[in-house]
């Protein structure tokens, strides 16, 4: 189950995934349009695991990140930002590629032994919301002894595998993943 806060982001999210994307070859400029996102679970219940799908300079790109509270040994290359959370407190992002626990989550999907992670809202008077999820995640294929994961950035030129995982979202579908 992913919690999600009622809480204020200091850096926000879309902020995060721009100035991310500018520093990446393949994130284009322009303006950002953020779409969906989805959630995977963390087993142990410590990382936060959130792929965002966003439109810019015409394209579909996917986004996938980790939060965690505090940083991931050995993983400074893959450190996006750190964010404050008015309920966790301080945040590290990390690219989900070079983080083992996302790394797992999304092999874990590919394989059938891992649903897309359900969402609920916890607000600040302490009730808990339902949310829907806005991305419907689906496998194709069979990863048999895939172990390469490989992600999609930009939409029009997809992971490709034994096994892929295709996001569905209003508006749009994308394969967003792959094990190969």
């Amino acid at each position: 189950m992913a919690v999600i806060y009622d809480a204020t982001l200091s850096p926000t999210k879309p902020d995060v995934v721009r100035t991310y994307l500018d520093g990446t070859s393949w994130g284009g400029s322009g303006d950002l349009d953020m779409l969906a996102a989805y959630r995977l679970d963390d087993p142990a219940g410590t990382v936060g695991i959130e792929a965002h799908l966003v439109a810019r300079g015409g394209r579909t790109l996917h986004v996938p990140l980790t939060y965690r509270g505090e940083p991931l040994d050995g993983a400074d290359e893959h450190l996006i930002a750190t964010m404050d959370h008015s309920v966790l407190g301080k945040r590290w992002v990390y690219a989900a590629a070079g983080d083992p626990v996302a790394v797992a989550a999304f092999t874990a999907v590919l394989r059938g032994e891992q649903p897309q992670a359900d969402q609920e809202l916890h607000l600040a008077d302490g009730r808990v919301e339902p949310l829907n999820n806005l991305v419907q995640l689906s496998v194709n294929g069979e990863a048999g002894d895939a172990d390469a994961l490989g992600f999609t950035d930009d939409a029009a030129e997809p992971a490709e595998g034994a096994a892929t995982l295709t996001a569905q979202w209003s508006g749009g579908t994308a394969i967003v993943a792959a094990l190969r």
